[in-house]
């Protein structure tokens, strides 16, 4: 078919139908509503920071993973609080290279969600929530005692996509995860449903729970080559 409005087509593929949405021809907002409704879920990086004078912020980004083991990098996405006005984590992170990583659990949900109000840079975010900072070990912005995991994080690299727009890579010098979770310290197992973590769904107020899961091994080449044979 030819293409419809909008940058919009579609196209059939036996019984297949899938739309097109072209991002050359889309506004920057129709592009983000299709990323964070279609990647998803996403895991969210509660960041915890501090400015040059020592004052905390606190901020939820969900344009966040881990990317590598070795070195461990974690990457997030940090937005624009305005048309070319960087946003308090972005500004404070590129001052002083360090931040903490807080991961959100059912529990933290709320006060989390308090802490993306959008408020001044005058407010602390943390006592709004009612949250409870805890001193960090190897970096100067404190952790969230409420938070079941927190990485402690130093600047590797940040990637600037604009005035107001950042990629930063984090190296992860520690991790603290709450006693409860973890199954074997000397072998790093933790308990992962003990977590009890959420992520972003699409629009502005969709999450969802890590709890229902199902197990599926990696398959070795040499298996997969005699079950091929097999059939």
């Amino acid at each position: 078919m030819g293409l419809r409005p909008y940058g919009i087509e579609t196209k059939n593929r036996k019984d297949v139908v899938a739309m097109l949405f072209d991002f050359d021809r889309l506004s920057p907002e129709d592009r983000y509503k299709l990323l964070v409704s279609t990647v998803v879920p996403r895991p969210i990086a509660w960041v915890v920071t501090r400015d040059l004078a020592g004052k905390v912020n606190a901020a939820p980004f969900s344009f966040f993973n881990a990317v590598s083991g070795d070195p461990p990098i974690v990457v997030i996405g940090i937005g624009a609080r305005g048309p070319g006005e960087s946003k308090d984590t972005a500004i404070n992170i590129r001052n002083t290279s360090e931040f903490v990583v807080n991961l959100v659990s059912a529990a933290c949900a709320e006060p989390m969600n308090v802490t993306a109000i959008e408020f001044g840079s005058e407010v602390r975010e943390l006592e709004e929530a009612g949250l409870t900072p805890v001193p960090s070990v190897k970096v100067k912005p404190p952790r969230i005692a409420e938070s079941p995991v927190a990485l402690e994080c130093v600047k590797h690299v940040t990637v600037e996509l604009g005035t107001d727009r950042s990629v930063v890579f984090g190296r992860v010098l520690a991790v603290h995860v709450r006693d409860d979770a973890v199954l074997d310290a000397a072998r790093c197992y933790i308990d992962v449903p003990k977590l009890d973590l959420i992520g972003r769904m699409h629009g502005r107020g969709w999450y969802t729970h890590t709890r229902e899961r199902f197990e599926m091994p990696r398959i070795a080449v040499a298996e997969w080559e005699s079950k091929k044979a097999a059939d």
